[in-house]
């Protein structure tokens, strides 16, 4: 699409900042944290890429900036797609990564391993003043676990083996997941259709 100076990443998740900003060496990204008297919108899409769509605008409306928003989250089949947009607050609070876990855990009780696949979804915004807001999504297939496995990640990953591995994200190298994850893939794909 072009080359900009600078993109306001929406996001007030630092984890989140630190992934993409490896993921996308050489491009200056700023924070919402640069703009701490700016509210966050409140997310009301019933997908991804709406909530994604209704942050990057927000932010790039309020900044002046081009933003990219992502909405993300987990999808399992057994649970007919949960958590999903509602990953961060599947168990009540926003963010609280242990009883999420916990209430996964608890909704897959006596589920059998070959019917745990899930998947993680990053859908992606990009606002740009005077210009329509494009949406695309990166995905990462693989299955739920039975009990949370090593310190690495975060959220629901000590739960997520992705495909054709042994080893959950909260196990595998940080390397290996920026690689493969839906993140990963989405800002790829960012890469190559937006930021050229």
């Amino acid at each position: 699409m072009a080359s900009f100076e600078k993109i306001l990443i929406a996001t007030r998740n630092a984890h989140k900042l630190e992934e993409i900003r490896a993921m996308l060496p050489g491009v200056t990204l700023v924070g919402t944290d640069a703009y701490p008297e700016v509210p966050d919108p409140e997310e009301t899409g019933t997908t991804f890429e709406a909530n994604a769509a209704i942050k990057a605008e927000a932010w790039s409306a309020a900044t002046g900036l081009p933003a990219i928003a992502d909405d993300s989250g987990l999808e399992v089949d057994a649970l007919n797609g949960a958590p999903g947009i509602h990953s961060a607050r599947y168990a009540g609070a926003h963010g609280d990564t242990a009883a999420n876990n916990a209430k996964l855990l608890q909704a897959l009780e006596g589920v059998p391993t070959e019917q745990r696949t899930a998947r993680f979804v990053c859908a992606l915004a990009l606002s740009v003043p005077g210009a329509s807001t494009q949406t695309l999504r990166g995905v990462c297939e693989g299955r739920i676990i039975d009990a949370l496995t090593g310190n690495g990640g975060f959220g629901y990953d000590p739960l997520f083996v992705p495909d054709g591995y042994a080893d959950s994200f909260g196990v595998l190298a940080p390397e290996v997941k920026a690689l493969l994850s839906h993140r990963a893939r989405a800002f790829q794909a960012a890469k190559d259709l937006w930021l050229k």
